[in-house]
């Protein structure tokens, strides 16, 4: 965890990087996005939205941390969603992530 935080923020600052639930969901539908986070805390009918939707465009999925904390890494307040767009922020993100045991990851 220590590691991912920040690379969402390097991701953020490069320009690779999409928050808010309609862009998440735009990019994903037009397979920009290469993985999506969403908060542990978030709402079940949001998890399950990004579920499904991740689920059908193949796009794997991130449920965990809090939206303090994913907001935090953005320099934010709050972020319940997110979606990395560059395939190399997401190889390095995953790699990281097959190894936690406190997020859902679904592949």
């Amino acid at each position: 965890m220590s590691k991912l935080m920040p690379q969402l923020g390097l991701a953020r600052r490069a320009g690779k990087l999409v928050t808010g639930d309609e862009n998440v969901m735009k990019a994903v539908r037009s397979k920009q996005a290469r993985l999506v986070f969403v908060a542990g805390d978030a709402s079940e009918n949001t998890k399950k939205k990004f579920r499904d939707k991740c689920n059908s465009y193949s796009v794997p999925l991130v449920i965990g941390f809090d939206r303090t904390m994913l907001g935090g890494s953005l320099g934010k307040a709050e972020q319940v969603v997110l979606a990395v767009t560059d395939h190399g922020f997401a190889n390095m993100m995953q790699n990281g992530l097959k190894t936690m045991s406190e997020v859902e990851y679904i592949d």
